[in-house]
């Protein structure tokens, strides 16, 4: 009997260090009973879809889970498929702060940068 181990599948989004940071940070603030962070994609925007982060008090089954150092961060698994391969970061400067996504399969987005398309 031949045992085959698999390797364990990368995510589909890359948190950089700054992005799990605030992440650690927004659960350290967390409304009571949230278990995590939860990206979605819901349809909005003049693009069609955009980028929502939000607590979440129960995760669906189907949702894929990261755990990071600052807690879990999970993906709605409605939109694991224009997430594959993207990079999640936070970026502040002296006029805005919010993650900023650097996403391989949005083929074009809006001018003002809120949605995208796949």
């Amino acid at each position: 009997m031949t045992v085959t181990t698999r390797k364990p599948r990368p995510a589909a989004v890359l948190l950089t260090p700054n992005a799990e940071a605030r992440v650690a940070k927004l659960m350290s603030e967390a409304p009571e009973g949230a278990i995590g962070v939860k990206l979605s994609t819901p349809r909005r925007g003049c693009s069609g879809l955009a980028y929502s982060v939000d607590y979440i008090n129960e995760a669906s089954p189907l949702d894929e889970k990261i755990e990071t150092q600052g807690g879990l961060f999970f993906i709605d698994s409605a939109s694991v498929l224009y997430l594959i391969g993207s990079t999640m970061d936070w970026v502040e400067d002296d006029f805005t702060a919010g993650f900023v996504f650097n996403n391989p399969n949005a083929k074009g987005s809006c001018g003002c940068g809120e949605s995208f398309t796949v």
